[in-house]
């Protein structure tokens, strides 16, 4: 048997350990709730992952989302996909919740810049950002390199970062082509998020992730129309 040296052994574990989080999108394997969530994209434009903590509700966002924004999809995706760089937008309650889920999720640790591309963004796709202003690590976007394989002319997407403490004025605004709301937003803020997608490239196109603590909210009670569903 070969004796390692610890420190030797360390150096190599933590470059094992980054080379899985640099493949997390390339890895993803949905379940089966995140896979039926995902596959409804392509017919209905509104859709809602409701489930307890810690069950993959903003893994399955974070994925989908990154998926859109690189125009990387796996050989098993039946979902939505976008035919020219998408302007996608993901938000969540407060700013703070907003860079430690969405931002998290698909960029990496927010207070550890050098891991920055560890989420399911790979770091080779990531060409630009722009931080937000009032909350520490908080990006206000991100630039994402689109496409660029095959016959795919490569682009640029960005995803917006938005906090529903903002107030509806901060959903108003410009055509985007998706957005994501991680946790369940007021009635309003959905409204207006839901909005600036009608001239997107598919039209309409919402998706909402979140434990549910606020009951048959108005949100909810939407989910009840057979355009919408819950997953």
């Amino acid at each position: 048997m070969i004796a390692i040296d610890p420190v030797e052994r360390d150096a190599l574990k933590a470059a094992l350990d980054h080379e899985i989080a640099r493949r997390k999108l390339e890895d993803y394997k949905p379940y089966r709730k995140q896979r039926i969530f995902h596959k409804l994209g392509k017919t209905h434009s509104e859709r809602l992952f409701r489930a307890g903590n810690q069950l993959g509700k903003t893994i399955a966002g974070g994925a989908e989302w990154a998926m859109h924004a690189t125009c990387r999809y796996p050989d098993w995706w039946d979902g939505a996909t976008f035919n020219k760089p998408p302007l996608l937008w993901a938000g969540s309650v407060t700013g703070e919740s907003t860079r430690d889920n969405p931002q998290r999720i698909l960029v990496g640790p927010p207070a550890v810049e050098k891991e920055w591309g560890t989420g399911f963004l790979p770091k080779d796709t990531i060409t630009g950002r722009d931080r937000a202003m009032g909350v520490p690590n908080l990006l206000d976007n991100v630039q994402v390199r689109w496409g660029g394989g095959g016959d795919i002319q490569a682009g640029m997407a960005i995803i917006a970062f938005k906090a529903y403490e903002k107030g509806r004025e901060k959903w108003q605004g410009p055509t985007v082509d998706g957005v994501w709301f991680d946790e369940e937003p007021p009635s309003d803020i959905y409204s207006e998020g839901l909005t600036r997608t009608n001239n997107g490239q598919n039209g309409q196109f919402a998706i909402i992730t979140f434990t549910p603590l606020l009951g048959m909210s108005d949100v909810v009670m939407m989910f009840e129309s057979p355009d919408t569903v819950m997953a």
